[in-house]
């Protein structure tokens, strides 16, 4: 059971999302590889404007033709997930997937971690 989950929204052109796909499903398999125990990317389905004070397409300010991607990996622990970023980051097989233009505004990434508080 995991404890610990990492959390990214990516704002990203509609245009590049088979660009990303194919990225994040070859950093997921390195991720997986090291030690995550889940790896998942969603786009977004709705993003309702209207409800809510404070909506993830303003958060991130889209733009006319983006949308969003939500990432979640999960770890035993913030400890673990520590281990594992460090072993991912040091794996040569993660400098090969990486474009050298990424399909999205690293700067406009929002990245938080989180410990589990319910898990039903």
């Amino acid at each position: 059971m995991s404890k610990y989950c990492d959390v990214y929204l990516v704002p990203i052109a509609e245009e590049k999302l088979a660009e990303y796909k194919k990225l994040a499903r070859s950093a997921g398999k390195i991720f997986m590889k090291h030690g995550a125990l889940r790896y998942r990317e969603y786009v977004v389905s709705d993003l309702n404007e209207e409800y809510g004070t404070f909506p993830f397409g303003k958060a991130l300010k889209l733009r006319p033709g983006e949308t969003i991607v939500y990432a979640a990996v999960e770890f035993k622990s913030e400890a673990h997930r520590n281990k594992t970023m460090k072993a991912i980051f040091a794996d040569p097989e993660l400098a090969k997937v990486s474009p050298k233009e990424p399909p999205f505004d690293y700067k406009r990434m929002v990245y938080s971690g989180f410990k589990v508080m319910v898990d039903l």
